[in-house]
């Protein structure tokens, strides 16, 4: 049966609309520059001014949180389908099972064939252990997902670890252990710190080439693409726990009172934007050197994402006034979320990598954003347009009829199944 617009709870839509555009205000970095620019401003596009104003309000404000919303969302949407399933009498194992599945076809194949930062497959993955918890309590839940946030913590508190042990490394004594210690910085160091003219030259050769290049690269790299999930599986499993619980307990659907939206939102943004901000002033003080970004992106940031994503959920839910022009476009950009996650990769390729028109490495930090805003505008436009005359975006119908075995009927005037 295909999902009316009478189920939709245009809550979850309106924040996974906020998130969906959110993401690209840190993903346009990845798109755009080499791999050390997204955590390290150093490392390409501008480090000073308004360079250094945009990173510095990314990393506050948004470096994490809009990833760690759509996390929450997904695991919210996960649980809603699941649900459903149960109350139609269908196998939620299996109407479950079947969209991860499809899910990690379509990631492995954005990876691929599009761009190297894909999250679907690993939300595929992540997604398939968190049906083990879809009856737990709003209690269980919660705890689950704090606790897997701390067990990431512990993860991410490795690598200032490792830093500080391959920084004392290089000067063993055995040549050996010390030629070691300075290939494994230097990895560290390209994807951290300040890579060399070498390593950049290299990335903007391969980013500028051909699309043949680019997807033979990331075949040669797809088991180190894919073993980042083990790595922050245990952080991603934890919101999606939460999005579940921020579901049953009502936040995500607007259950809650204003008031009690109100004071999370407060509770949220007061312990994460001043520890972002001291964090931030830190990263500038220590004028951005290794161990310093390591260890404040990372562990230290890892304690404050939780409550920044809770208050940026709430603010979203407080001040979205339903019926309003802007909430319901945002509203029909998060039902479009997977066919707008796609597009977005499409669009930025095309305008960044050398089959395209070749900006990659071209443009300062600050100047990407203007393209952001205009990717905005183009999917708060093109999403209503498109659900006025058709049921789903058009990657959400591909999904579903996979996953279903079965063609789902796609314009609005099309008859139910049955």
């Amino acid at each position: 049966m295909a999902t009316t617009q009478a189920d939709r709870i245009g809550s979850l839509d309106t924040v996974r609309g906020v998130a969906v555009l959110g993401i690209l205000l840190m993903n346009i970095v990845a798109f755009a520059m080499p791999d050390a620019a997204y955590t390290n401003p150093k490392a390409y596009g501008g480090h000073q001014g308004i360079d250094l104003a945009v990173y510095l309000v990314n990393f506050v404000l948004f470096d994490g949180k809009m990833r760690g919303l759509f996390s929450f969302l997904f695991g919210a949407s996960m649980l809603l389908v699941i649900d459903r399933a149960v109350a139609k009498g269908e196998s939620p194992a299996r109407v479950h099972f079947q969209r991860m599945a499809w899910l990690f076809v379509f990631g492995i194949a954005h990876l691929l064939l599009l761009w190297w930062g894909d999250i679907l497959n690993q939300y595929a993955v992540i997604g398939a252990i968190a049906y083990t918890c879809r009856n737990a309590s709003v209690r269980a839940l919660v705890t689950r997902g704090l606790v897997l946030a701390g067990v990431a913590w512990l993860l991410y508190a490795m690598m200032p670890l490792g830093v500080m042990a391959m920084q004392a490394g290089i000067h063993d004594p055995d040549p050996a252990k010390a030629a070691e210690a300075a290939k494994s910085l230097r990895a560290f160091i390209d994807t951290m710190g300040v890579p060399g003219p070498a390593h950049i030259q290299e990335e903007l050769a391969l980013h500028r080439g051909s699309w043949s290049g680019l997807v033979a690269h990331r075949w040669e790299e797809l088991a180190h693409l894919l073993s980042t999930t083990l790595f922050v599986g245990a952080e991603t499993l934890g919101y999606l726990l939460l999005g579940m619980a921020g579901l049953r307990s009502g936040m995500l659907t607007g259950g809650w009172s204003r008031a009690r939206y109100a004071r999370w939102m407060l509770v949220g943004f007061g312990v994460g934007i001043p520890g972002y901000a001291l964090l931030a002033a830190w990263l500038v003080s220590r004028d951005f050197d290794l161990l310093t970004v390591a260890t404040a992106t990372m562990p230290l940031a890892a304690l404050l994402r939780v409550p920044m994503i809770l208050g940026w959920a709430c603010l979203i839910l407080l001040v979205a006034r339903p019926g309003g022009g802007l909430t319901e476009r945002l509203a029909a950009a998060g039902r479009m979320a997977f066919t707008n996650y796609l597009t977005t990769s499409i669009v930025m390729t095309t305008l960044f990598y050398g089959y395209g028109l070749g900006w990659y490495g071209t443009l300062s930090r600050a100047a990407l954003y203007p393209i952001v805003f205009a990717m905005w505008a183009a999917m708060l436009l093109w999403s209503p347009a498109w659900l006025s005359r058709f049921r789903y975006g058009p990657f959400e119908w591909l999904w579903r009829s996979l996953a279903r075995l079965e063609l789902q009927p796609m314009r609005r005037t099309a008859a139910l199944p049955g």
